[in-house]
């Protein structure tokens, strides 16, 4: 969705801050500003301010807003206005003041509906990888007989995941020494002294000589000796501290500091940390009931938050983080924030279900299949041609269960399919907005309906892109029911074009905008709708933003569209052999 280029070794410390494509009901506003970042120019990009080349294709130069596309110097792109008004294409892109998604528990990949397919092979090419790179290091490794290869795991995660790091290090060697190795394996920078390591049963090496006694007799076959005593693999595990010093951040309080430093005992619980937080941040006379103690971990794929117990210990919360990953504990912080009363919503789209059937019928059936708790989930819609339903959960840890649980669910032997889709409130859409709406089928075209997808994410919202192999086209005319006027955008062949078509016609008495103007980029064999609208016989790698342009600028045509029905006639008495003469089909 953004584009940001990382090395593999560098995800971890890579935060993900895409653009805020939706109100999420934390410090909302209508009025949004660029969101600059910097490098990834072209070596002819110019600055917006004062003209001059600001790109570079050798360090990180320039700043290029992810909406409108401006592009500036670092010193230049301060003065710009940071009101940002979405550039060429802003009467079709979906205002993200627009858009409400409750999203605590679920991923961008759930939030943008981005298929896991692709995600999960990267995942196991990286899987394939790591292990041929760690053969190759034993095979070199073991060559040299003064040194050995060990597995080092960061917690108890990396252990169920079985993703580890290998280190190298000296057949005899001191316990620091293989903690500092493992730190350095996975770019920690504390104090060695601080750590220890593990074995599987949890036995803690107390011996200043890890690989080796330095024993005389073991000296004397010093290679058996170290695979015999030594365990394939080990654990880093944070010694436990009677106090420690952590960092509050006030989050969106109005104070002139970025962070305090607090101490905290083995009696120290979230309510006394609070108390004490308040006069720093010059909050003592308000009291501590109305505020709360959140810990946000800041990973490279999403970001979790996660409200604390008044009554919870900060060491305790501190060392179950750690014996999780070391590593998590440098990707954790702490904000003090304000308590608001916000309703939480999340709707959930719940096709593959049998058509024709009854509201009751269908919470039946969720009932059974889902165990779904009727005090917080609700059906709000019903699409009976279609056997699909939307859920409106209340609860986050419910919402994500039911959405867990649907992957693995089957009602009559066809599996159910759920996406996270956003709320479009359209009364706080621009009169002279006319959203577009994206539906992209990936297969086409020989992928090239993937990369087009991928392309349309970074230059619209993302909640306007609708990848038809995860739900077909009910989700984004769902989403698009109660905008007043918006246009739609099919990628795909003339298959995909009916599909969409075919769909509309079904739904369309449940929409405020019942015939929105519908473009084409065709992706199939023949496109022959594709060559009728001249849109051209097919998609041929032209940049996409153009292609955007040019359905913006682009007129109405009607067009009629068909229904054929062929009715079978029986024979008639008269006729020979049984064999009526043949008459045209009745249309």
């Amino acid at each position: 969705v953004c584009e940001l280029h990382v090395h593999t070794d560098c995800i971890l410390f890579a935060c993900s801050d895409c653009r805020q494509c939706h109100q999420d009901g934390h410090q909302d506003h209508d009025t949004y500003h660029h969101h600059w970042r910097e490098g990834n120019l072209s070596s002819s990009a110019r600055c917006e301010v004062c003209k001059k080349t600001c790109g570079s294709s050798e360090v990180l130069s320039g700043m290029r807003c992810e909406w409108c596309g401006i592009l500036a110097h670092a010193a230049c792109y301060i003065i710009v206005t940071p009101e940002c008004t979405f550039g060429r294409l802003r009467n079709m892109i979906l205002p993200p003041s627009c858009v409400q998604l409750f999203s605590r528990n679920f991923s961008k990949l759930h939030c943008f509906r981005i298929s896991e397919n692709l995600q999960t092979e990267a995942d196991e090419d990286d899987d394939v990888d790591g292990s041929t790179q760690g053969s190759a290091k034993d095979v070199q490794i073991s060559t040299d007989s003064s040194k050995q290869t060990l597995k080092i795991f960061d917690g108890n995660d990396a252990v169920k995941r079985n993703q580890f790091r290998l280190i190298s290090v000296p057949r005899i060697a001191k316990n620091e020494e293989v903690v500092e190795a493992a730190l350095r394996a996975y770019y920690i920078n504390d104090d060695q002294q601080e750590y220890e390591l593990q074995t599987f049963t949890q036995q803690v090496l107390l011996s200043d000589d890890v690989i080796n006694r330095n024993d005389a007799a073991e000296d004397s076959n010093l290679g058996s000796v170290f695979r015999e005593s030594v365990p394939e693999a080990w654990i880093i595990r944070a010694k436990p501290k009677d106090e420690e010093v952590i960092r509050i951040y006030p989050a969106w309080l109005k104070v002139g500091m970025a962070y305090v430093s607090l101490r905290v005992n083995k009696d120290s619980t979230t309510q006394t940390v609070i108390k004490e937080v308040l006069p720093l941040l010059g909050r003592q006379t308000e009291s501590p009931q109305n505020f709360k103690l959140v810990e946000v971990l800041m990973g490279s794929k999403q970001v979790q938050r996660m409200i604390l117990d008044n009554q919870e210990l900060i060491l305790n919360r501190l060392k179950d983080i750690r014996k999780t990953s070391v590593r998590q504990m440098n990707q954790t912080r702490f904000y003090i924030v304000e308590n608001s009363q916000s309703i939480v919503r999340v709707n959930l789209f719940v096709g593959g279900l049998p058509p024709q059937l009854s509201p009751e019928e269908y919470t039946n059936i969720l009932k059974d299949e889902l165990a779904i708790k009727t005090n917080v989930v609700s059906v709000s819609h019903v699409y009976q041609a279609q056997g699909a339903v939307v859920l409106e959960i209340s609860c986050f840890s419910e919402a994500e269960r039911i959405y867990m649980l649907v992957k693995d669910t089957t009602v009559n032997d066809k599996p159910l399919n759920a996406v996270v889709i956003p709320e479009v409130m359209a009364s706080k859409i621009p009169q002279n907005c006319c959203p577009l709406l994206v539906f992209v089928n990936p297969k086409s075209g020989g992928l090239k309906g993937r990369d087009l997808l991928y392309s349309f994410r970074k230059l619209l919202n993302p909640h306007q892109v609708f990848e038809l192999t995860n739900g077909g086209p009910l989700p984004g005319f769902h989403t698009f029911s109660k905008v007043p006027s918006f246009r739609v955008l099919v990628c795909g062949g003339d298959g995909t074009v009916g599909w969409v078509l075919g769909a509309l016609e079904e739904i369309r008495h449940k929409l405020v905008c019942s015939e929105p103007s519908v473009a084409i980029l065709p992706l199939g064999t023949g496109n022959d709708l594709g060559r009728v609208l001249r849109w051209g016989a097919g998609y041929s790698g032209e940049d996409p933003y153009s292609i955007l342009v040019s359905v913006d600028e682009a007129d109405d045509v009607l067009m009629d569209r068909w229904t054929i029905l062929l009715d079978a006639e029986e024979p008639s008495e008269g006729a020979e052999n049984g064999i009526a003469e043949p008459e045209p089909p009745k249309v």
